[in-house]
Formats: C-alpha cells, sequence, structure tokens
C-alpha cells in the first residue's frame, strides 16, 4: 500500500493541477469504487458537479480535496489506486529531476542497489481516452493552455480496494491545520480517527513516545498503528527501525525515551528521503498524478533485502513475523529481544 511519501507525491501533484480548477462533469465506470459514497453513484455525481476545488491535503496516508462547498472529495489509493491527471496546463511532475538524482552514483545506498530497482522507471499514463482500469472520471471546466482533448482526473485502480467519496468537514480536536496542503483547521469526518504523521509539524512527539512506552505491544506493531502515528506502513516501518538499530519485535515498553525518540527522529527522515525521490514504486502501481515512478526502492536498507548484505555491517539480513506482518531486519544490528 502507498505510503506517506507516495501519497504526499500523489497530493503535491494534485495541488499544482487542481486548485482552482472547476469539476464539470463526473463519468462513473465502476460504482464499486464509490461504495463508501452516502447515497452512491448519483448523489456522488450531484455533490461533485460544479464544484471547484480549492486545496489538496494529507494527514498520513489519507487524502482529501477541499471542495468550495465547505464538504471535501475524499480519496483512498488502497493497494493500487492511482489519481492521474491528464490534460491542464500545470505541467509535469519533477520526473526528469528525478531521473537526473537517480542516475547520479553518488552514496553508498545506491552503489549497494538492487540491479532490479535501478531499471529506469516506466510511465503508466496512458493517452487513450478510456485507460485500464478506469473507475472514475471528473472532467474540468476547460481553461486557456488545457490540451485539445480536455482536461481530467482519472481514478485508475486495478484491485479496487480504494475509492472516492464526498464527505463533510469537521474541526480537529487540537485546533491545528487538519493536514498538509492547508491551514484550515478541518479533517473529513471519515478521516477523524487518523493521528497526525511524523511531517506535520503539529504532531506531539512526546506524547507518541509516552504513548509507545506505555503499551506492551511490538514496537513495529505500534508503528503502523495510525492512532498513535499516522503514515507508517511495512517499507519505512522496517527502514526506521533498521536506521534505529532497534528490532521490530521489542515491546513498546521496554524502549527507553531516547531510543523512541530516536525511532521516531529516523523513521521521519527516512521518509523525508524518500519523499525527495517521489517516494517508493516497485512496480507501475505506485506513481504519482503524472504517472511518474518513485526512485526510493534502490535506497533501501531492509525491507525486502532478507538474505542480502546488511548496508552497515554486512551481516545477512533475515526475516520473521511481527504481528501478523513480515519484518526485516540484521541479526547484528538489530538484537532481538529476549
Amino acid at each position: 500500500m502507498p505510503e506517506l511519501p507516495e501519497v504526499e507525491s500523489v497530493r503535491s501533484g494534485l495541488a499544482r493541477h487542481l486548485t482552482g480548477r472547476t469539476i464539470g462533469g463526473v463519468e462513473v465506470f465502476d460504482p464499486r469504487s464509490l461504495r463508501r459514497q452516502a447515497g452512491g453513484a448519483e448523489e456522488f455525481v450531484r455533490r461533485l458537479s460544479g464544484r471547484t476545488m480549492t486545496a489538496a491535503v494529507r494527514r498520513g496516508k489519507f487524502l482529501w480535496l477541499h471542495l468550495d462547498d465547505g464538504r471535501a472529495l475524499s480519496a483512498h489509493l488502497g493497494m493500487s489506486g492511482q489519481l492521474l491527471v491528464r490534460g491542464t496546463s500545470a505541467g509535469t511532475s519533477s520526473g526528469a529531476e528525478r531521473t537526473r538524482d537517480a542516475d547520479s552514483d553518488e552514496g553508498d545506498a545506491v552503489r549497494h542497489a538492487d540491479p532490479a530497482a535501478m531499471r529506469a522507471p516506466t510511465l503508466v499514463r496512458e493517452l487513450s481516452t478510456r485507460p485500464r482500469h478506469l473507475r472514475v472520471r471528473l472532467h474540468l471546466v476547460p481553461v486557456d493552455g488545457d490540451a485539445p482533448g480536455g482536461a481530467a482526473v482519472d481514478l485508475v485502480d486495478q484491485r479496487i480496494f480504494g475509492g472516492l467519496h464526498v464527505t463533510d468537514l469537521v474541526p480537529t480536536p487540537d485546533g491545528a491545520p487538519g493536514g498538509m496542503g492547508s491551514p484550515a483547521a478541518l479533517l473529513p469526518i471519515s478521516a477523524g480517527h487518523i493521528a497526525r504523521d511524523l511531517l506535520d509539524p503539529a504532531l506531539d512527539r512526546q506524547d507518541v513516545v509516552m504513548r509507545m512506552r506505555s503499551s506492551s505491544r511490538a514496537v513495529k506493531t505500534i508503528l503502523l498503528d495510525q492512532r498513535i502515528v499516522s503514515g507508517v506502513g511495512n517499507i519505512y516501518a522496517d527502514e526506521g527501525l533498521w536506521a534505529a538499530h532497534v528490532h521490530g519485535a521489542r515491546p513498546g515498553a521496554r524502549l527507553g525515551p531516547r531510543i523512541a525518540r530516536r525511532l521516531l527522529e529516523q523513521t521521519a527522515a527516512v521518509m523525508e528521503r524518500a519523499l525527495a525521490v517521489g517516494g517508493t514504486s516497485f512496480d507501475s502501481l505506485y506513481v504519482d498524478t503524472d504517472g511518474t515512478a518513485g526512485f526510493f526502492a534502490r535506497e533501501l536498507a531492509a525491507y525486502g533485502r532478507a538474505g542480502r548484505p546488511c548496508r552497515r555491517c554486512d551481516a545477512l539480513m533475515r526475516s520473521e513475523v511481527v504481528g501478523g506482518r513480515s519484518h526485516t531486519f540484521c541479526p547484528k544490528c538489530q538484537t532481538r529481544p529476549r
């Protein structure tokens, strides 16, 4: 599932392409993508037609577009969802810059990269009017500079675990902005249970440390709990734990305050590095609004590297199950708790 860096890459693209744009019409090709919409497809079309999008906002892995009537278009990408923007005058993302950065040989992580991850990225944007797995299309009211065929936003979703719905906004409990992309202290009702993420300036990290240390659960399980801190999935949990020298099975109650703070700092730092190159794309499913893949897969130090040498000490990485999720770790750098 896309995690914070991947979803933030999508959010920034939506903000660039869609802020101030008006939805002229809506086509629903598969109503299963609207299963969270009260009133179904007809209500979804009614609520969106003629609405202007004023901001693109993200909290953790959750994404929404503010609408000019005070509601929000909430989007969840699920396992394979893509929001692809076509035909606008906003220009493309920094995919070319990512390519130049990724082609450099600087850094130990790049020199140790998996050859499969070093392949050039592919673009999944299709120029056909009906791409495969198209579920919903939002047609934009034309403006100068748009493509001759018009501009649109496509929800393309192979597995249909994600979806769209229009929802009301509610005030944030702490009065701080709801998420990245808008100063408004508002959240979609459906995201009200989601905690702030590690890149959110309003996150109370000391409170997160206290909650982690008050739990007997494995620390990896705690990192994946979106009610404690959002945006972290299996990839960046493994990467943060490796960077902090912490085994994922260690109970939160056995973390000292200094180690807990270090774990949060290192996990945030990994996500910031991933965000700088568009996130982690293992296949054509994880892309931004322009269909551009991220390059962080070549820098991964833990996730998916079982049986390969640790980038720090050369011990062979191992994998086991923690809390029902796979966990890749270094047996020498990340001592397993007794």
